[in-house]
């Protein structure tokens, strides 16, 4: 629907937008689409960390305090959980060679899945490892300083020093 002015107003079902020559509705959904299907080195890092951040720690132990994701939740199944788990931890290594990601990091962050993927195949004390290392998030913090450094992404925290003026 078109707000009397020339821009856009959205409506629970449908987003109007008005261009010079004609105006269009476009589908319920297609924004949430559009994030999935962004493929801009800062969209495909956030939706990295989100995964990572699944993976690695979205869940809060209680009594203990320590966050642990879905990998060491999929790693209690004997075989299948260490192969899901290492899929998905493959994916990250697969987005950071898309992005542009040097040789050398793609192999330290390969060395990151086989190691991770290596001390999870131990039974049981191996998924209580497997919960300590977070290779996901490891990958995706190397990912991103990488990225910082050359100068695709801006710095997500400013370097330096800081000095309170009172």
């Amino acid at each position: 629907m078109c707000n009397g002015r020339g821009g856009a107003t959205s409506s629970a079902m449908t987003t109007s937008v008005d261009t010079p020559s004609m105006a269009y509705r476009e589908p319920p959904g297609a924004a949430q689409l559009r994030r999935f299907t962004d493929t801009s080195t800062e969209a495909s890092l956030q939706r990295l960390e989100q995964l990572a951040h699944l993976m690695d720690s979205a869940f809060l132990l209680p009594g203990i305090n320590r966050r642990v994701g879905l990998d060491a939740v999929i790693g209690l199944v004997p075989v299948l959980g260490d192969i899901a788990g290492m899929a998905i931890a493959s994916y990250i290594v697969y987005e950071a060679k898309r992005l542009g990601a040097p040789r050398w990091l793609v192999w330290r962050m390969m060395a990151n899945v086989a190691l991770d993927g290596a001390v999870g195949s131990v039974p049981l004390a191996g998924d209580l490892l497997d919960a300590a290392f977070k290779a996901n998030r490891r990958n995706v913090r190397l990912l991103r300083r990488h990225l910082e450094r050359k100068g695709d992404l801006r710095p997500s925290e400013i370097e330096g020093t800081a000095i309170r003026l009172d």
